[in-house]
């Protein structure tokens, strides 16, 4: 016969290796996940590792050599001289070249970004109608986003041309006078816009396609049996459920907007009178061409606070027009 101490003991002596087995197992099974933790963050930082060099020598390195350069004076050869604060900055605000640039670049956004816009909703939305030849049309529309920037500033170099240009033949065959696209002050900037919305529309187009092409065809039976029409539908089913891709296309084209440069350099190179000069060139110039490199960094860092205020205040009050599926 067992009395009850030894029973006591027993279940304690037998309590003891069995919790010890328990813990032992626990610290195993930790062992290999924390190693396959440690395994998966460093597989991570490995593929992440070619993106974070890539952004930190052009994205982070050149910011953070903009701000240092913006609070310094440079030498005529590009070297910093002394630390100055902010007085570029308040040299720039002084400046009236640097707030004509600024004004230049306004009108260049409110020219090219509704009109672009505008045109690729209307060849979008005829492309969407499914009639015989829509296949060609497409294709024509979408050849700008093939053309590069210089490719396209030449071709319209062309026809800008005052006396050989095919636009001023085409105005003077219907009795109007001859324009001096790129010469003439008045028409200089017109003129860089119509070459910029062209460019743009190959992207905006297919942009806008695919998003009518992603509306459910049910949804536009379902209009049609209830008698709505052509403009109607557009208006009122189109427009709301695509909204997304037209913020979307809003956005990009603002940013794009402002860092213009490859076609007023060839194009116009900033004039005539500065009447193109927009806030990128004039950067370019004081920057690479004056060797003045502090009064640059400061319009880069205007230019990045202007596009990420005008960004915020897109999303702010923009999207609230937006209709999500």
């Amino acid at each position: 016969m067992i009395n009850e101490s030894e029973v006591r003991f027993l279940d304690k002596s037998s309590a003891v290796p069995v919790k010890s087995g328990i813990q032992h197992t626990r610290s195993a099974v930790r062992l290999p996940r924390r190693a396959r933790r440690w395994h998966e963050y460093v597989l991570a930082m490995m593929f992440l590792a070619p993106s974070i060099l890539l952004f930190g020598i052009f994205l982070f390195y050149p910011l953070i050599k903009s701000v240092y350069l913006s609070v310094h004076s440079t030498t005529p050869r590009g070297e910093v001289a002394k630390f100055i604060g902010l007085r570029n900055f308040e040299k720039l605000f002084d400046s009236g070249h640097f707030l004509n640039s600024l004004w230049v670049t306004f009108e260049f956004m409110l020219f090219t970004v509704p009109t672009s816009i505008v045109l690729a909703l209307i060849l979008a939305a005829i492309c969407r109608t499914h009639l015989r030849g829509t296949k060609l049309f497409r294709f024509i529309f979408s050849l700008p986003l093939a053309i590069s920037v210089s490719t396209g500033s030449v071709i319209w170099m062309v026809l800008f041309h005052p006396t050989l240009g095919t636009l001023n033949y085409l105005l003077q065959a219907a009795g109007l006078p001859a324009v001096q696209w790129l010469t003439d002050p008045n028409w200089a900037l017109i003129s860089i816009s119509i070459m910029t919305v062209w460019m743009n529309l190959g992207f905006l187009f297919i942009l806008l396609l695919g998003g009518m092409e992603g509306v459910p065809e049910d949804i536009y039976e379902s209009a049609k049996m209830d008698g709505a029409g052509p403009m109607r539908t557009f208006v009122q089913l189109t427009l709301p459920l695509i909204s997304p891709t037209i913020f979307f296309a809003s956005v990009t084209s603002m940013i794009g907007a402002f860092q213009s440069f490859g076609q007023i350099h060839i194009l116009t190179k900033g004039g005539p009178m500065n009447s193109t000069n927009v806030l990128v060139y004039n950067l370019y110039q004081d920057a690479f061409v004056n060797f003045r490199f502090g009064s640059g960094s400061a319009q880069a860092l205007v230019l990045f606070v202007l596009i990420l205020i005008l960004t915020i205040i897109q999303f702010k009050f923009g999207e609230k027009k937006v209709h999500y599926q």
